[in-house]
């Protein structure tokens, strides 16, 4: 059997959303959907005059109610495909942590039942792309039915792996691919001499421009090789890096980017465009982490 699509729920319309997602990408690659509820422990203690824990015999007839209304909405969105589902004893990001090691990919929501008002994304989704070990999939925005697959070029080694999986992506989809790379004069050193400053302005824009657009091509003919049905288009942009990548997502029915860029910091997991991505974008993002 194949790795299963993993879907965290917990009974908010944003997860019951990303059970539909998931059921999809479930389908597109004849996978099974595994949909998982993380139950917390009890706590060690309880502060003077809080409320008792329930016990299991009172939370269960609920949890059962939301992986049951969980896997009614994944039938509706693919009927053929196998649903599993489970209620895994831990905190959020820890279950999906775990799940994430044998799964294709994972899916949430953009916002929980614990989401405080106003904030955009729920931090398990965040942690999760930073921390999980597959590809995961952030349902938000309003995607394009019709727009192609967006990925956002960075030339990083990590990035390689975000590549491969837009493309498969595209293939899976049927639709074409856009391989976007923003570029700007802070894009690169100015020089390469040791004693130059990290963030020196580049003053060579010409030398920039060509070096990027040899970036973006190199990124895209490595995989067009063995993928030459996939309509492909190269798109070069001088910019501000993350209001471009956000404003490109508007047309697009997915965002596929690496956790991190070349502007990291070494062991940054999740670059500051990942992240902007994940709270701004206008469709469903996808991070991938390179391989360990």
């Amino acid at each position: 059997m194949s790795d299963p699509v993993v879907v965290g729920v917990d009974g908010s319309a944003s997860s019951l959303n990303a059970v539909a997602v998931a059921a999809r990408e479930a389908h597109l690659r004849a996978a099974p959907l595994r949909i998982v509820h993380a139950c917390d422990r009890p706590p060690p203690f309880l502060p003077p005059g809080a409320a008792a824990w329930p016990p299991l015999d009172v939370l269960e007839p609920t949890v059962q109610g939301v992986l049951a209304r969980a896997e009614e909405r994944a039938y509706e969105a693919a009927p053929d495909i196998d649903v599993f589902r489970s209620v895994v004893t831990g905190e959020a990001l820890e279950v999906l942590e775990v799940e994430s090691r044998s799964a294709a990919l994972a899916v949430v929501g953009g916002r929980g039942q614990s989401a405080f008002a106003g904030l955009l994304l729920g931090s398990t989704a965040v942690q999760l792309a930073a921390h999980g070990r597959c590809p995961l999939m952030v349902v938000r925005g309003r995607p394009a039915p019709d727009g192609p697959v967006l990925l956002a070029v960075d030339g990083s080694p990590a990035g390689e792996t975000a590549v491969e999986f837009a493309f498969t992506e595209a293939a899976l989809r049927d639709v074409p691919l856009v391989a976007l790379h923003v570029w700007n004069t802070w894009s690169a050193r100015a020089h390469e001499d040791p004693g130059d400053p990290p963030i020196a302005v580049v003053a060579d824009v010409d030398h920039l421009r060509a070096a990027e657009q040899r970036l973006l091509d190199e990124t895209v003919a490595h995989r067009r090789e063995n993928r030459s049905a996939i309509d492909v288009e190269r798109r070069l942009v001088r910019s501000r890096i993350r209001p471009a990548l956000i404003d490109a997502s508007r047309k697009a029915q997915l965002m596929v980017v690496g956790a991190r860029g070349r502007g990291g910091f070494p062991g940054l997991l999740l670059g500051s465009v990942g992240q902007a991505l994940l709270h701004h974008a206008h469709c469903p993002v996808t991070v991938v982490r390179g391989k360990e």
